[in-house]
């Protein structure tokens, strides 16, 4: 049991670093778009405030509550490792598929997909699930992209009446540098949001260890010790150092074409948006949570400015990921169990 343990703790760490590079484009699709910094220089950007997040939630948030709820889908009792494993398999394929073909994914709803998918095909009963915290998740699928659109809106509207006489050249410097600000804090939210994801991964891979009695083990799913949350932070920020090339052209360019302006707006309203949900307590997709952002500053300026067809087919994609990584898991999980 204790190399299954090693294994599943492994798979959590790839699943973060490909959740990395697989989100990279959410961080840094406009500041590459609007030619703020170089693809390389985005992503290093990027990923040095996703390292930051680490100590703002350790020394100034004071917790890790998105790694809580995460932890927590599943009923405690029924949490064991080939079920985590199951699922991390689920979400890492999910992922990579997704990544392959530049589709903008979330890698949150994968991994809850594929955590509580994994659950349902071990006792065949729905039961063994918070269907409360799955349903609350579930509704930001809708509800963080909206939240997104609805700031970043506002955002435009208040920022283009104030700059309603400005000198045009004198505006796109300025931006040029709330840009850089505006990306940076982005990034923090997105290093809170998504690192904690992993983190109640494997919270729950060591609570089900401990009921094995194994030495990594710990009685308290809440517990989560200090390495787990340095090394998640760590992983995601080396992950998003390789960035999401195919993804970032679709962020980018194909909803809407960003200014400076919208850029800044846009990352804005996403880290506002992202800054909330932490608050809350509720993993969100940083991609659906950036494309609502995105449309809402492009739609300020006119509705057919966003191409609405690319946010369709974003949309379904969206709502597929959870049931298609739930029955990848519960493939998986069957496929384990003939080994274990």
């Amino acid at each position: 049991m204790m190399t299954l343990l090693i294994i599943v703790l492994l798979l959590a760490f790839c699943f973060d670093f490909i959740n990395g590079f697989h989100d990279a484009a959410n961080a840094v699709a406009t500041i590459v778009s609007t030619r703020i910094l170089t693809p390389f220089g985005a992503v290093l950007w990027a990923a040095v405030f996703n390292f930051i997040a680490f100590f703002i939630a350790k020394y100034i948030i004071g917790e890790f509550g998105i790694a809580d709820t995460v932890s927590k889908i599943v009923v405690e009792e029924y949490i064991t490792l080939p079920i985590i494993l199951a699922g991390l398999l689920a979400a890492i394929s999910w992922n990579l598929i997704t990544w392959f073909f530049g589709i903008p994914s979330s890698s949150s709803h994968t991994l809850i997909g594929g955590f509580a998918g994994a659950a349902v095909m071990s006792y065949w009963s729905f039961g063994v699930v918070h269907i409360g915290i799955v349903a609350k998740i579930a509704a930001f699928i809708v509800l963080a992209p909206f939240i997104g659109f609805l700031i970043s809106l506002i955002l435009a509207t208040v920022v283009y009446w104030s700059f309603r006489r400005a000198n045009p050249n004198k505006t796109k410097k300025w931006f040029k540098y709330a840009q850089l600000v505006t990306s940076g804090l982005f990034c923090i939210g997105h290093g809170l949001n998504d690192s904690q994801k992993v983190m109640g991964i494997i919270a729950a891979a060591l609570y089900a260890g401990y009921q094995q009695g194994l030495p990594l083990g710990i009685a308290d799913i809440t517990n989560i010790p200090d390495w787990v949350a340095f090394m998640c932070f760590t992983v995601i920020a080396l992950g998003t150092m390789l960035g999401g090339w195919r993804i970032i052209k679709t962020m980018g360019s194909r909803i809407t074409k960003i200014t400076n302006i919208e850029g800044a707006i846009a990352e804005g309203a996403g880290a506002l948006t992202l800054f909330l949900t932490e608050i809350l307590k509720i993993p969100v997709s940083t991609t659906h949570t950036i494309t609502g952002a995105i449309i809402g500053a492009g739609a300020v300026k006119r509705l057919s400015a966003v191409r609405w067809g690319i946010t369709k087919q974003l949309l379904v994609a969206w709502l597929l990921t959870i049931p298609v990584s739930a029955l990848m898991a519960a493939g998986f999980y069957m496929l384990v169990n003939l080994f274990l």
